[in-house]
């Protein structure tokens, strides 16, 4: 090391020899505005103990965390998803300016696990994911506990198969997390003890030279689309794995998710869905349990490599389903398809997503009369005020990636529908995304988005709407040159909302939902 360099280091309390080991970062997501970052102090210092005995000097730097629960139903909500990229870029800065070896992603919630994992693939050094866990949650003993008919109990990502819990079972399939991250509660010391464990991993894939390139290959993007699938994970993942593949120079696209979904059998039934909690998976042995299952159909490709250094068929060996009703048998599935499904019509040239598992039968196919919302919050103003009615299909637009910008789940809306009575009558398509915690016939992501010009922009009240779920469509009954007439009038409208610099630039760069809404140079 260049002796000026040392210097910095000596007058922070470093030695010589400490600065001659691997330098480690510890990237900490910790805060005190998030329940599930919370606590990550601790999972920091496990980790620090890890890489110490295996040999590095751990260095901890911070980046932020957004909690999208606490942006819910105002311009707040611009900023999770866009914060993605802040994440991944942050972390670009501190690693290369101070010529660190490998980090540690410790990391909870929605967004900051792909941001992570997105450095990761775009830096390639060693690197490793450990989660802060789930928090404990209480059901009210409803069949089906939805979105909020839980409480929140301390520390943790929030309990159920939300985005956060989504993206913890990701890290995992994709090899970049080691066994057992994905459901060890929060509040569990085996989840301290993993956190060393990663350290220590991380440790070995140093010395051997095992970098996120080795790991994020296709083979392992299908496997967690695969995992994604059979366990009804959240909507935005979608969103996530397009954006970590775009880093890793892995091609993959809409199609790929729908055709997995086709042939992946959804094995479990966590809330919103089902009553159960991401505890209860922990419980009935783990997310290794779901791998063993859908490898028994050869449904995963086990010779992918991850960080314990072993493949993904090698962690699995032993792994077994100890409760049937939380992880079923491959051949005794909750439903034939997967999770999520892509549609595809004169709305949505480049397809929209849809939680299909999350839709109620009655509403798989619909059509009804558009009632036309330009921001959420107008929407919601209608549904509680009565203005809604059975078959109506609430079309909620300019919310995309540059409409809103920001990409804002219109989780207010869809839960304002469900608290209505009108989840099995009641449809809501938007260019906007959704939380994990949503249920209903919520069909999101819709491309082109408005305001860059897609045919939702020009859809007016009464226009009748149409989709069919298994038969993956979703249109508008209107003829193509109607549709082109109104887009030749059409020019984009002026935001209902006050937007600040950051997501400015942010709705300047930002692409399709399609895409995963990377960023791009114009």
């Amino acid at each position: 090391m260049v002796r000026s360099r040392l210097m910095f280091f000596e007058a922070m309390g470093r030695t010589k020899e400490e600065m001659e080991r691997p330098m480690v970062a510890i990237v900490n997501s910790q805060n005190e505005l998030v329940p599930g970052h919370i606590h990550l102090d601790e999972i920091a210092t496990s980790a620090r103990e890890g890489i110490i005995s295996g040999g590095g000097t751990p260095f901890e730097f911070s980046t932020i965390a957004i909690c999208d629960g606490l942006t819910v139903g105002h311009g707040g909500m611009c900023y999770p998803l866009s914060s993605r990229e802040l994440i991944a870029d942050s972390i670009e800065a501190m690693m290369l300016a101070n010529c660190l070896d490998a980090m540690v992603l410790v990391t909870g919630c929605d967004k900051i696990t792909p941001g992570m994992m997105m450095a990761a693939a775009r830096l390639d050094v060693p690197a490793i994911v450990i989660n802060g866990g789930p928090m404990l949650g209480r059901s009210f003993g409803d069949e089906r506990p939805g979105a909020l008919l839980f409480e929140l109990t301390g520390c943790g990502s929030c309990p159920g198969l939300y985005t956060a819990n989504s993206m913890a079972c990701v890290a995992e399939a994709l090899g970049l997390a080691l066994p057992w991250n994905s459901c060890i509660p929060a509040v569990y010391g085996r989840r301290r003890g993993l956190a060393n464990r990663s350290g220590v991993a991380l440790m070995e894939l140093w010395k051997r030279e095992i970098t996120p390139a080795q790991i994020l290959t296709r083979e392992a993007f299908e496997n967690a689309i695969r995992v994604d699938m059979a366990i009804g994970g959240s909507s935005n993942t979608i969103l996530h794995l397009m954006a970590l593949a775009d880093e890793a120079g892995v091609d993959i696209d809409l199609d790929l998710f729908d055709r997995m979904s086709r042939t992946t059998p959804r094995l479990c039934n966590f809330s919103p869905i089902g009553p159960y909690f991401i505890k209860d998976l922990y419980d009935a042995g783990g997310l290794g349990a779901v791998m063993k299952e859908l490898s028994k159909k050869d449904l995963l490709h086990l010779d992918a490599l991850t960080v314990s250094g072993e493949t993904i068929g090698q962690t699995i060996e032993d792994a077994q389903s100890t409760r049937e009703e939380v992880i079923r048998s491959i051949d005794d599935p909750y439903d034939r398809e997967g999770g999520l499904a892509i549609l595809y019509g004169n709305l949505a040239p480049e397809g929209a997503v849809v939680k299909q598992a999350a839709v109620r039968p009655e509403m798989l196919r619909h059509e009804g009369p558009a009632r036309v919302f330009d921001i959420e919050e107008e929407a919601v103003e209608a549904i509680l005020g009565g203005r809604i009615n059975k078959g109506d299909v609430v079309v909620i637009k300019y919310e995309g990636p540059k409409g809103g910008p920001g990409f804002r789940e219109m989780l207010v809306a869809t839960l304002s529908i469900v608290g209505a009575g009108l989840e099995g009558d009641v449809a809501l398509i938007t260019d906007g995304r959704f939380s994990g915690a949503s249920s209903g016939a919520a069909i999101g992501h819709i491309s082109p988005e408005a305001m860059s010009g897609g045919p939702i922009a020009v859809v007016e009240e009464g226009d009748m709407v149409e989709f069919d779920i298994p038969q993956r469509t979703l249109s508008v009954r209107l003829s193509k040159e109607e549709i082109d007439a109104r887009l030749a009038r059409w020019s984009p409208p002026p935001r209902k909302r006050e937007v600040k610099s950051y997501l400015k630039r942010y709705s300047g760069l930002v692409t399709s939902a399609s895409t995963g809404a990377i960023l791009r140079l114009p």
